[in-house]
């Protein structure tokens, strides 16, 4: 025993009045040992097959996020303390350069906290469709910095927390219904109306991804300066990929027009000269 105890008093080095003994380094590699295994039971019981009836994945992402970061900030804590180290002392004996810190990453603290509030709060979850600054996005993984989303050009971007909660964005994925989607297309004078109408209704109703069918609407909505102005109104559910389902539907659309001679017109000016005739005499 008095081996043993010798052999963890043994000072591996001193700085000052400061030693560093064998027993304090098995501490702490003890206390970082049981936080990744706390992270990986926490990871283990939120994505259990049988917790995930109880709760969403998101759900259980943003829980085992907290709980992760909180276990790594308790675990850093008592590394500190067993070192020797009193976060009080340098709390306070580092307080001036804290401040200075703390106003140049001021932009960094505000996202932290907003990845807080979007781990805590809920409202923009993994998996959701969201339109930021006229990109949209489906969040792939919510950080407590940076969130990362895919765009629809197969792009990853990279996005600061504090984007989304100080922002105004659409999260698509919140529609309690279908959403709903237009196309225009603008058709010349001559155009049977009718059967204009007609046309981009049945166009829609070809696409597998129209959901809500009886909702399929055409309009008239203009009398433009050089062409009857209409559009098609259709729901879908594949809000991330919806250019895409415009761009069949366009094509449809297009196909048909030609099959019954239908044109979609040139802007057209007309210009008018006037001569004045000056009399000599």
């Amino acid at each position: 025993m008095e081996t043993i105890k010798q052999m963890l008093d043994f000072v591996i080095f001193r700085v000052g009045t400061h030693e560093l003994k064998l027993y304090s380094v098995l501490i702490v590699l003890f206390i970082f040992v049981m936080t990744k295994l706390l992270i990986w039971i926490a990871k283990i019981g939120f994505f259990r097959k049988h917790r995930s009836r109880k709760l969403d994945h998101s759900s259980s992402y943003s829980l085992y996020q907290i709980i992760r970061y909180l276990l790594w900030i308790i675990s850093v804590s008592l590394i500190l303390k067993t070192l020797g180290f009193s976060i009080t002392v340098l709390l306070a004996g580092s307080a001036a350069l804290l401040v200075g810190i703390g106003l140049g990453l001021q932009q960094t603290f505000n996202d932290f906290i907003s990845g807080i509030i979007l781990l805590v709060e809920g409202t923009t979850k993994i998996g959701d469709v969201l339109e930021i600054d006229g990109d949209v996005v489906i969040i792939q993984k919510i950080g407590i910095r940076t969130s990362r989303g895919l765009n629809r050009d197969d792009i990853i971007v990279i996005i600061p927390n504090s984007l989304i909660t100080t922002n105004k964005v659409i999260n698509w994925s919140h529609q309690s219904k279908k959403t709903r989607f237009r196309i225009n297309v603008g058709l010349a004078y001559v155009s049977n109306v009718e059967l204009v109408i007609k046309i981009p209704e049945e166009s829609a109703l070809e696409h597998p991804d129209i959901t809500d069918k009886k909702l399929i609407e055409a309009r008239l909505i203009d009398f433009g300066n050089s062409s009857l102005d209409f559009q098609v109104l259709f729901y879908s559910d594949n809000v991330f990929r919806i250019e895409k389902v415009k761009s069949d539907i366009r094509k449809i659309i297009n196909r048909k027009f030609t099959e019954n001679n239908i044109t979609i017109p040139f802007p057209q000016i007309d210009i008018h000269f006037k001569s004045n005739h000056i009399k000599n005499d």
